[in-house]
């Protein structure tokens, strides 16, 4: 049989659509991919690639898609971890996601890690980006419900989240280590304030010159002893740590394009942003398909 490979970019979630919250934006994506797999027959496997907000809201897909009983791919793999829309979970990397949202120290870089203004932000994210203001500062938590970002490290009714996301056969975080105004290196790599990391600038392989870190984070068995000051975020990590993770770290200290680091980790115009290209490069060699 002629193997079919379809790779596809969402559309739905442009624009001033960013500030309608991660839950209606997952939703969205997870109708635009039923659409792609049921126009594209023949497909076996499914991988999902991520830059920034885009990254939670796949997470939020997912969870929509995952059938824990579908074992439609099992005559192709001896494994068995249920399937999204029938189809073998592979490749679902992240790149610069801002995965315990935009809350705490330096979450948010561009605010200089100043307390006061971060605490101004959290009050006032909603006015400025909708109800994903709420979800990436964590303001949508009730005494009944907690915050959708937590929610999202768990399987709950809204979602098989944390099922879903285990079910990929390798999970990958990329992040910039610096420069990136956008998104802080520690919710982009779910780190702890206590893990200290070294700001590597020489790389791990020349032929990618800005990765400057990769690690594989084995799935955390024993409950933490130096929890992290902020409990939502500790709890999120937590979640987040229970499956093995990659994470790839990157550093534009060199390159004329740093002081858009969050854009240029993606290449998102190749005249301002070239220098990421050794970025998506080690993402293509290394998608296992």
């Amino acid at each position: 049989m002629r193997k079919v490979s379809v790779v596809t970019g969402s559309c739905r979630n442009a624009a001033t659509l960013t500030f309608d919250g991660v839950d209606v934006m997952g939703h969205r994506l997870a109708e635009e991919v039923k659409e792609v797999v049921d126009r594209s027959p023949g497909l076996r496997r499914i991988s999902f690639v991520a830059h920034s907000l885009g990254g939670l809201i796949a997470r939020y897909a997912i969870g929509q898609l995952y059938n824990p009983f579908d074992s439609s791919y099992q005559q192709y793999d001896d494994t068995f971890h249920g399937a999204i829309l029938g189809l073998q979970p592979v490749n679902f990397i992240t790149v610069a996601t801002p995965h315990l949202g935009s809350r705490g120290s330096r979450q948010l870089p561009l605010l200089g890690g100043l307390s006061f203004l971060e605490k101004v932000a959290v009050l006032g994210a909603h006015w400025v980006v909708g109800r994903t203001g709420n979800h990436l500062f964590l303001t949508d938590g009730s005494e009944l419900q907690a915050p959708l970002l937590l929610r999202m490290v768990r399987d709950c009714t809204e979602g098989q989240f944390l099922s879903a996301l285990g079910s990929f056969e390798r999970r990958v975080a990329y992040a910039n280590m610096n420069f990136d105004q956008v998104v802080g290196f520690r919710t982009a790599t779910f780190r702890r304030e206590t893990e200290n990391v070294e700001v590597k600038e020489e790389p791990v392989d020349m032929k990618y010159p800005h990765i400057v870190n990769i690690e594989f984070v084995p799935p955390e068995i024993c409950p933490v002893t130096d929890p992290d000051p902020d409990a939502l975020a500790e709890q999120m990590i937590s979640g987040l740590r229970q499956l093995p993770w990659q994470r790839v770290d990157v550093n534009f200290s060199g390159s004329a394009q740093k002081l858009d680091a969050h854009s240029t980790i993606q290449v998102k115009s190749y005249w301002m942003h070239s220098d990421g290209a050794d970025v998506i490069a080690h993402i293509i060699d290394h998608f296992r398909l």
